[in-house]
């Protein structure tokens, strides 16, 4: 396995007797070369699962391994500089993840400047290829972020990370802000380095149809736990979690008549808030076949088949 973990977990404490549960107890693994689509309502924890892999939050408990060799709890500089190489993150807002004092070149480029590898013009020249390859004229590497639309600066964010050819990339919601024909390049494009340089993504992402499409296993988290997990096909058309069934009735048809004809069944109320969370299942207020010792038993997450496991007491 290239990214392992077992009982990850992230919480923050906002007072002196409330802890935010981000992120409770996920474990999973991603082979190399694979696609995981993680999937999930706002709120309930994947961007924080992302960046608490990566390092740029630092664990709370559990642990997390890259290629078999076990990750600190708390990344310090060095760890950053031996680790970035190998593992990035595309961010999912591509405002406030560029430097507004930068140029586009030195945004790139800086992966390749830190390590002091490359000369000035290797920069230059990689810069430009990377421009292109995201849909970019290497004309832009002398202007500044401000210049560019959402869609460009994503573009921006997606060379940054993939410049430096890593093994694994963090992908949260990286084609939200682009339109949808570059939505198709991009996806495209990742496919490609995924053949070309044995690349190994977490994709995630609210379209379902999407992350169906490009990943070969889908994650679903609900208030920072796993509930489902299993093969993207089968998880998609077979859904067993009662979240996961809301979840994939209320992704949209593309066809206007059969999105008009077809039934819904929205997901009732909101997320339970994530502080001072209580033993249970999490999804007991929302769910629609909740049962009385859903309150106050926690579902283990277990295997209903090959490579398909739940977290539900209809399946314990």
């Amino acid at each position: 396995m290239l990214i392992e973990t077992r009982a990850l977990t992230k919480h923050f404490r906002i007072g002196s007797h409330q802890i935010l549960h981000a992120v409770d107890g996920i474990t999973l693994s991603i082979q190399e070369n694979e696609i995981l689509g993680l999937v999930g309502e706002s709120g309930s924890g994947k961007s924080t699962f992302g960046k608490t892999l990566v390092g740029l939050y630092d664990r709370t408990s559990g642990e997390a391994f890259y290629n078999g060799v076990p990750l600190p709890a708390k990344f310090k500089s060095k760890d950053h500089l031996t680790y970035s190489r190998e593992m990035q993150m595309i961010f999912q807002d591509p405002y406030s993840s560029l430097n507004p004092r930068m140029t586009v070149l030195d945004i790139i480029g800086e992966g390749l400047v830190l390590p002091g590898t490359h000369s000035r013009s290797e920069i230059h020249e990689k810069v430009a290829y990377w421009l292109e390859k995201v849909g970019l004229h290497p004309d832009h590497m002398s202007r500044y972020p401000h210049e560019f639309s959402g869609g460009q600066r994503q573009r921006i964010g997606i060379a940054r990370a993939m410049i430096i050819e890593p093994r694994f990339v963090v992908c949260d919601e990286p084609i939200s802000a682009l339109d949808v024909s570059v939505q198709a390049q991009i996806i495209n494009l990742l496919d490609e380095l995924k053949e070309s340089i044995g690349l190994t993504l977490l994709f995630i992402a609210h379209d379902l149809s999407m992350v169906r499409y490009v990943s070969h296993r889908m994650a679903v988290m609900y208030l920072g736990t796993l509930v489902e997990i299993g093969p993207s096909n089968e998880l998609f058309f077979d859904p067993q979690h009662p979240y996961t069934q809301l979840l994939i009735e209320s992704n949209p048809e593309p066809d206007p008549v059969l999105e008009r004809s077809r039934p819904h069944t929205p997901i009732k109320g909101e997320i339970t808030s994530p502080i001072n969370v209580k033993p249970g299942c999490r999804f007991v207020d929302r769910c629609p076949r909740a049962m009385a010792h859903c309150s106050h038993e926690t579902p283990e997450f277990i295997a209903t088949s090959k490579d398909r496991y739940v977290a539900c007491h209809l399946f314990s």
